[in-house]
């Protein structure tokens, strides 16, 4: 047999579905019983107990930090957080009304004309690669913001923690306790989850041993695609749609009927509600006692009620992103920036492959099977 008649022999699975492609030791998920575990911890126990950095530390060292081990890292994530001037200026010759993910990718590539040694076997610069981006991809969201706005952006404040310090670039106004502790949480659930789209995307880029900056915007330039990030923004789309409770039966009795995508249900890993929705459920909750009810809320959850009967039997349930853009409408976010937050999480967990990459690397080089023309004859141009 030829090496194509081989090939063809290999069953294909549209998108990879289902096919392991790499070892990894970051992230598991368990579907069936609706658990999600980062180096074996549980994702509830870290959302209300750990902070993002303390959780991006584990993700990328595999083990939680200790004291000194914390304290040295969240200094040298603050110490990194401004960017250049130069990058600033570039930022300002973007048009306004470009998408914030474009911005950001076009961003977090520009850090490796400024960080480019690709010294891939040094420890050091895979330290302070690491450092720069986690530090440095909020601080270019929340410049863009602004920017487009017409406003210079505003300089980190090194006496704010992590998602305070970034809550006080987007808003101009330093944010109550109770909102950053609540947006931290979110950066935690929203930092990894095994081999989706952009992490794959992460990865290939690394096998072929180009700078961490390239692999977080290549990731970043995955994650932009409407299948993949923005489906929160698409959620309270929808619900504004629907309107009112009661024209919720109605809505998804239609929308199932003509086959619609329900935002924000379903996933492919998931046949049980996902574990991060409660959590986000829960987060909603706090800020709606302390800032104000959103009626857009009880609408959730009376679409996730009729949602239950009708498509709970097929395993469909509310995903990451049926409440986590209710939580984000509350802190003040514009839904444009929910995918470029979700970036700023997700850098953890790009980061955490990138580096598991590059200690049992091969290049990524899948086969194709070949449906086109063979045997073809060239014809000059005036036979054609």
């Amino acid at each position: 047999m030829t090496a194509a008649g081989a090939e063809s022999q290999i069953p294909f699975r549209p998108g990879l579905e289902g096919g392991p492609a790499t070892q990894s030791s970051i992230c598991d998920i368990d579907g069936q019983r609706g658990v999600l575990t980062y180096r074996g911890y549980r994702v509830d126990e870290l959302a209300a107990r750990s902070t993002f950095l303390e959780t991006a530390y584990l993700l990328i060292w595999a083990q939680l930090p200790n004291a000194k081990q914390l304290q040295e890292f969240e200094q040298e994530v603050q110490m990194h957080r401004r960017v250049s001037f130069r990058i600033r200026d570039m930022m300002k010759c973007f048009p306004s009304g470009g998408h914030p993910m474009d911005a950001l990718q076009s961003s977090a590539a520009s850090l490796g004309l400024f960080y480019s040694m690709r010294a891939l076997d040094n420890p050091e610069y895979i330290v302070s690669a690491v450092v720069r981006l986690i530090a440095k991809i909020p601080t270019m969201v929340a410049a863009f913001q602004l920017i487009r706005k017409g406003q210079d952006p505003i300089q980190p404040r090194d006496d704010l923690a992590y998602a305070a310090n970034f809550l006080y670039m987007l808003t101009e106004r330093e944010p109550d306790p109770l909102a950053a502790r609540i947006f931290d949480a979110c950066l935690i659930l929203h930092a990894e989850h095994s081999l989706n789209a952009s992490t794959f995307s992460a990865r290939v880029t690394a096998s072929t041993l180009t700078d961490p900056y390239a692999v977080v915007a290549s990731a970043v330039g995955t994650l932009a695609g409407p299948l993949h990030g923005g489906a929160n923004e698409d959620v309270l789309t929808m619900l504004a749609e629907i309107g009112s409770e009661d024209r919720v039966d109605s809505w998804l009795d239609q929308a199932i009927a003509e086959k619609q995508k329900i935002m924000g249900f379903g996933h492919r890993e998931y046949k049980v509600k996902d574990p991060r929705a409660g959590i986000l459920q829960k987060l909603a909750e706090e800020l709606f006692d302390r800032f104000g009810h959103d009626p857009m809320y009880d609408l959730a959850r009376c679409l996730e009620a009729a949602a239950d009967k009708r498509l709970g039997p097929k395993g469909i349930y509310p995903n990451v992103d049926f409440y986590s853009g209710l939580v984000y409408r509350k802190l003040g976010i514009p839904p444009d920036l929910f995918t470029p937050i979700f970036a700023i999480a997700r850098t953890a967990g790009w980061l955490a492959h990138w580096k598991e990459q590059l200690g049992a690397n091969r290049i990524y080089r899948p086969s194709q099977i070949y449906t086109g023309e063979a045997g073809r004859d060239w014809q000059p141009i005036g036979a054609r």
